[in-house]
């Protein structure tokens, strides 16, 4: 049975099953195939979209949040309506950024028309909506984020097959999508509608240098955004690796397993004291699901009246969507009457740092060779303390391990 059937028989399951699983097959299927807009919103954005918005709205009323001991729920009506914002912007983002591929295909050489963008935009988005289920438990909202960047990767592989771009500028083409996207993401709260769209020029929108053997390589620069596209080249490749051992079973033996570090391992991370501070309960928890698997180890540390919670998270081979994170660098640093949010690069790790002098409270993590995530956050401690006890980890040992 061919994936169009599969398609035309089972619907929306199956076909968002062939694009995660077999997605260079099924691009080629979907590239042909005819669409319109309102088939493609009716028929799949609009209940997949649904996913996260609704999830996560169930998970706040059953679980609430929590954080530093404290769990809050938010007031129904109020979440209610926040999901409904949530879903109805998130149909509006795809028609727009379907907009930035169209208006961006003649740059790349790519064939501008405006079906196929909404096919590549919305199929791409596939990704981001089914992990949205993980923000049924707040506590794994995070790990929905490998979605959204599992969607990119997706988006790599559909532009030169949906939008006719050489293959040689997909990631190109891919980086200043999302970058532009981005940007206009940022400001959609001052847009209300789309009528200066078309003045959009990508004359400004950086450079992009061309290697003797018709790849991608430089930088580019746009906003405060920086994409360093030989890392984005190198991740893109460590994805399609990761991805076909996930969906072969192993059976592509040229292609290695990456299983997680067994949670024995890492309890050995976690130090038994460290600035005053002495470790309490331990636990740990590993799993996987579709060829992935991960661990997680955390402990709790006390010193007179403050407390924190520290932890190593190790995503194996799903480290290959954070290796994308890491080749699109931007810095954001907000700040406030009562503390500050900073996310950059310290030391060449993506790092993300929040403090709010009130309640003196806050968290500091690190991307450890885009593989292991080192967190700690606590209350009655102060931000020194924190970034002592991500210290404390070895984020330099991780380093050594993720090589071995």
């Amino acid at each position: 049975m061919t994936i169009a059937n599969d398609f035309n028989q089972s619907g929306i399951v199956q076909r968002a099953r062939n694009i995660l699983l077999k997605p260079a097959e099924t691009w080629g299927v979907i590239a042909e195939e005819p669409a319109t807009a309102a088939g493609l919103f009716t028929g799949y954005a609009v209940i997949l979209a649904a996913i996260p918005p609704v999830a996560g709205f169930v998970g706040g009323q059953v679980f609430g949040h929590s954080m530093f001991g404290i769990t809050y729920r938010p007031p129904f009506v109020g979440a209610l309506i926040a999901a409904i914002f949530q879903y109805v912007l998130s149909l509006i983002g795809i028609y727009v950024f379907a907009l930035i591929v169209d208006a961006l295909a003649p740059s790349f050489d790519g064939q501008k028309n405006r079906i196929q963008a909404l096919k590549v935009v919305v199929y791409a988005y596939t990704a981001a909506w089914v992990a949205g289920i993980l923000t049924l438990m707040p506590a794994l909202g995070l790990l929905s984020l490998l979605g959204g960047l599992y969607s990119l990767y997706l988006l790599y592989l559909g532009l030169p097959r949906v939008m006719r771009a050489p293959e040689s500028k997909a990631l190109g083409y891919t980086a200043v999508c999302v970058i532009v996207g981005i940007i206009l993401f940022a400001i959609v709260g001052a847009v209300v509608g789309l009528l200066g769209f078309g003045a959009m020029s990508t004359s400004d929108m950086g450079h992009i240098s061309t290697t003797d053997s018709g790849g991608t390589s430089g930088t580019i620069h746009i906003g405060g955004a920086t994409i360093d596209m030989d890392k984005l080249n190198a991740a893109t490749k460590q994805m399609e690796a990761a991805t076909k051992q996930a969906t072969q079973g192993g059976a592509d033996t040229t292609v290695a397993a990456v299983p997680a570090i067994p949670t024995d391992t890492l309890k050995g991370y976690l130090p038994a004291s460290f600035s005053g501070y002495s470790r309490g309960d331990v636990e740990a928890n590993s799993g996987g699901v579709a060829g992935f698997s991960g661990s997680n180890v955390e402990a709790q540390y006390t010193k007179g009246d403050a407390h924190l919670k520290l932890s190593v998270t190790d995503i194996a081979a799903a480290g290959s969507f954070a290796a994308m994170a890491g080749a699109i660098g931007i810095e954001s640093n907000k700040e406030t009457a009562n503390g500050y949010e900073k996310i950059g690069k310290v030391d060449g790790r993506l790092t993300t740092e929040e403090w709010d002098k009130q309640s003196k409270a806050g968290k500091y993590s690190v991307l450890v060779a885009d593989r292991f995530m080192v967190e700690a956050d606590g209350r009655g401690a102060d931000m020194d303390d924190l970034k002592a006890a991500v210290a404390a980890v070895g984020p330099a040992k991780l380093e050594t391990l993720a090589k071995k």
